[in-house]
């Protein structure tokens, strides 16, 4: 009897050995391009110069967070090499430097970068080399197609639910308004305009009584803002990236236009837009926002606030902390950071993919309370929810409750 027990314990241990090595095999790391036992190679594009050059210290904060990934020990033992090239928001020079990003530098997946043109003439390269373009720093509606697009992934509220919940708190508030629209002439800019008249719905038509394009490459817009005031508008939506934004707040109190100011939330920073603008001329302005503003005294005992603060103390001291951009920056760098946790040992440009879509509930540092991080195979839109915000003194006064747009993919 003895003999046999000691046959089973020895058929025992030989089966768990089996299975120890088998499961060994299963779990073997796996890489692409980009990624081994000590890298993950991480590219990326800014308007470091140009007109969006507000924006590069989104660049400059992902890379001081990375930094403190790596001090810490990395991501499953591996250190990010974070490559970031600036495009000057131009979109031929953005195809130049993702070509360098792919095929000279062979990163694991392109980043966050930034601009709707920019990231529009790089999307189908991506997705042809099955390159993951994530997590890109623009709301435009059209990174949410799952479908056609399957490795393009956006980050931000999209632009058309943003502006439509503007058109609805217009049509409850200011039923009789007369509308002035002034949007930036590209992708970006169209965008924001489609949800706006969708928002609006039938009465668009009436209702807005000018739309005034502009060329990123103007050095002014203010004879745009002199043509809107001559056609009596009382309510003005400005679609503007951040240079604009605070030349178009800057010359309404020049020429005496006050209608209800609409700004898109791309522009809400009070480092880069409303200060230089002066706090004087941006009262009562409405915008909206999905982060906790850093100049906001309700969040100074806040423990993310905290956490924030000292982030920057030690890996950016130098940081303008009234950038709303720069709290932009260091949420989406979590984001990254907990797609690129959940994907182990895999390691491959699909894995990615199938990580950043499978996102539940995620909370992230920085993120307004009940703002939430949610993906999945059909929804390429993390984050969707936002609250109205208006501006008082210096800083952005929430009001309302967190809404949603009606805008999928």
């Amino acid at each position: 009897m003895l003999a046999i027990n000691l046959r089973l314990g020895a058929f025992s241990a030989a089966l768990a050995l089996l299975a120890a090595t088998s499961s060994g095999a299963l779990a073997q790391k796996k890489y692409d391009t980009g990624a081994t036992d000590t890298e993950i190679k991480i590219g990326n594009i800014m308007p470091y110069s140009g007109p969006a050059s507000a924006y590069g210290v989104i660049g400059k904060t992902e890379e001081a967070y990375f930094r403190k990934i790596n001090a810490e020990g990395g991501i499953n033992g591996r250190k990010i090499n974070f490559v970031s090239y600036d495009d000057a928001y131009s979109p031929p020079k953005t195809v130049e430097q993702v070509r360098k990003l792919v095929e000279s530098d062979e990163v694991l997946l392109v980043f966050n970068s930034l601009g709707t043109p920019p990231n529009t003439a790089i999307q189908k390269y991506l997705n042809s080399k099955k390159v993951p373009q994530l997590f890109v720093a623009t709301g435009a509606t059209k990174w949410n197609d799952p479908k056609d697009f399957p490795w393009t992934m956006g980050w931000q509220p999209n632009y058309q639910s943003e502006s439509q919940i503007y058109a609805k708190y217009i049509l409850k508030n200011n039923p009789n308004a007369k509308i002035a629209v002034l949007y930036q002439n590209d992708d970006y800019g169209k965008d924001y305009l489609k949800g706006f008249k969708d928002g609006l719905g039938t009465k668009a038509a009436s209702m807005i009584v000018i739309e005034e394009s502009y060329e990123v490459s103007e050095p002014t817009i203010d004879s745009h803002i002199v043509k809107m005031k001559a056609t009596g508008a009382d309510v003005f939506f400005n679609i503007t990236t951040p240079k604009f934004a605070a030349q178009a707040i800057k010359k309404n109190a020049e020429v005496g236009w006050k209608p209800l100011h609409f700004l898109n939330n791309v522009s809400g920073s009070i480092g880069s837009v409303m200060k230089p603008a002066g706090f004087e001329n941006g009262q009562d302005i409405i915008s909206s926002q999905y982060f906790k503003d850093p100049t906001d005294a309700q969040w100074k005992n806040d423990a993310a606030m905290k956490a924030w603060n000292e982030f920057l103390d030690k890996y950016y001291p130098e940081a303008n902390r009234a950038d709303a951009s720069v709290m932009y920056a260091y949420i989406v760098a979590q984001g990254l950071v907990h797609v690129l946790k959940a994907c182990g040992d895999d390691l491959t440009r699909a894995n990615v993919m199938k990580q950043a879509a499978s996102i539940k509930d995620l909370e992230v540092g920085g993120l307004l309370p009940g703002v939430k991080v949610n993906t999945s195979a059909t929804d390429f839109a993390p984050l969707s929810q936002l609250q109205l915000i208006r501006f008082k003194g210096e800083t952005w006064e929430r009001f309302g409750e967190i809404l949603s747009g009606d805008v999928g993919g």
